[in-house]
Order: C-alpha cells, then sequence, then structure tokens
C-alpha cells in the first residue's frame, strides 16, 4: 500500500522560530499519522522566489511549453512534491497582512498552471490537476485578534482560503493563528505546538483512511 504524502513548507528566517517549531511539530504528526512527509524549509533552502520574464503565462503558451521554460531545480522539485501531495501544510508569519516574500514566490512559481490548475479559457474556472485533500496553514502574529478583525479583516486568510483553496481543487481548509507571540512564555507556546499536533494527526489520520485501498 501507498502511504499518503504529505508537504510541509516553512517560511521563516531564523533558526529556532516558533514557526520552525510548529512545522517540525506538523510533520512529526503526520508521520506518528502514518504519512510521508516532506518538510522544506525555504530560507534554509534558498529558494527564489522571483519569478522570472520567461515564466509568466502569455496567450498561446502552452502549460507544457510554460514549464519547460523553468531551469531552477529547486522550483521543478517542489512542484514535484506539492503534485504529489495530499496534505499541504503552510507555515508563516503575518508580516504586514500577507506572507513572506520567499512564501508568495512560492506560491508565484510552484502552484502554477500545467502543475496546480488548468484553465480552458482566460476567464474561465479554474480545474485542479492536484490530489490535495486538506490545506493546513498556522501563520503567527502580533496583532491581537480584536484589532485584527476590526481594523484588517484577517487578509492571511482571504489569501489561503479565498483566493488559493478553489484554484487547488478545494481541499478541506484548516487554519491556525497564533497569536500574539512577542508576549508568550513557555506554556503557551507549548500549548501552541500541542494544538498544530492535534489538528495534524487528525488531518493525516483523516487523508491515510480516504487514500487506503479497500481491503
Amino acid at each position: 500500500m501507498t502511504a499518503a504524502r504529505a508537504l510541509v513548507v516553512l517560511a521563516h528566517p531564523r533558526p529556532g522560530s516558533l514557526n520552525h517549531a510548529v512545522a517540525d511539530r506538523a510533520a512529526s504528526a503526520l508521520r506518528d499519522a502514518g504519512l510521508q512527509v516532506d518538510l522544506h524549509d525555504l530560507y534554509a533552502e534558498g529558494f527564489d522566489p522571483v519569478l522570472t520574464a520567461e515564466e509568466t503565462w502569455t496567450a498561446g503558451v502552452s502549460a507544457a511549453e510554460l514549464l519547460a521554460r523553468t531551469t531552477d531545480p529547486l522550483v521543478r522539485r517542489h512542484r514535484e512534491l506539492v503534485a504529489g501531495a495530499d496534505v499541504l501544510v503552510a507555515v508563516h508569519p503575518n508580516w504586514w497582512g500577507k506572507p513572506p516574500a520567499v512564501m508568495a514566490g512560492w506560491l508565484d512559481r510552484v502552484l502554477v498552471p500545467g502543475v496546480a490548475y488548468t484553465l480552458d479559457d482566460a476567464g474561465g474556472l479554474p480545474r485542479s490537476l492536484l490530489r490535495l485533500r486538506r490545506l493546513l496553514v498556522v501563520n503567527t502574529s502580533d496583532t491581537p485578534d480584536d484589532r485584527e478583525a476590526e481594523q484588517y479583516g484577517d487578509p492571511l486568510d482571504a489569501i489561503w482560503r479565498r483566493c488559493l483553496a478553489p484554484y487547488l481543487g478545494g481541499p478541506a481548509v484548516d487554519r491556525l493563528v497564533l497569536r500574539v507571540v512577542a508576549d508568550a512564555n513557555a506554556d503557551q507556546r507549548a500549548a501552541w505546538l500541542a494544538e498544530v499536533a492535534d489538528l495534524a494527526t487528525r488531518a493525516g489520520r483523516e487523508v491515510s483512511q480516504a487514500v487506503a485501498p479497500p481491503r
């Protein structure tokens, strides 16, 4: 039996950060749930977030031709991993209501036509090429809940749940926001990591059961 696969993508520049601990804990919980896990630290890997001119789509260019233009082996590898993933986990801080630049660039260069989705025409609805069943997003923030809701409206939720998920095949989305990180003591951080592990474990078990062949 082939195990379900999970891809964990981390974007935080400082080793030893809470984001690193979250990614490690999520990966460990998914492995314990029976999934094969690929964990990638975008900063540590030196992932280049800059979409090149050759990689941008123009009318009349096929998805196959567009993909062939990418020569960066790390980008190609990440595309292969997301194409084979049943679970995608994204871990990053909230910076100005958006992901860090390296994560935004990962979205630009990895979740492209021919890998994540296809369009029958320029204005049509996306048709996913992925097999994703679950999308788990964990964000850290130093903005209190009430101020986030009143002033900003949680733009990261709009990015991941409303903008991206439909292009990924509409996987079940779980999103966890850990806040306020700057004020958190060791007990609070431990509680957050336990919450991450529980969420990843439940997602991993559900996916493992869903992809297991009938007996």
